[in-house]
């Protein structure tokens, strides 16, 4: 949040092991720069053990329909809907 840093990626699926892919990916990028992750309660965070342990990362979930603990990635929402509107296939998109 610190930074406003804003890396968005393609995943491969809608699941958890696409996701925990993706993080790993990130946080091999990252380093040492990624510091903690606040995510929401859904399915493809089911594995947030898995990126603990192999990252150092700290996994923070925000309360059920609260977004303003999460503002920095809602605001990032708007600004991709800028982009990408509701209704149009992300899988049409190239990277």
């Amino acid at each position: 949040r610190k930074s406003r840093l804003t890396i968005v990626k393609q995943l491969h699926g809608r699941d958890s092991q696409s996701m925990t892919q993706a993080v790993l990916e990130l946080a091999s990028q990252l380093q040492d720069k990624l510091k903690t992750l606040t995510v929401d309660h859904g399915k493809e965070f089911a594995n947030y053990q898995t990126i603990e342990q192999l990252t150092g990362t700290q996994v923070y979930f925000a309360h059920a329909y609260s977004p303003h603990e999460r503002g920095s990635n809602e605001n990032r929402n708007r600004v991709l809907r800028r982009f990408i509107p509701k209704g149009q296939a992300i899988e049409e998109l190239s990277d």
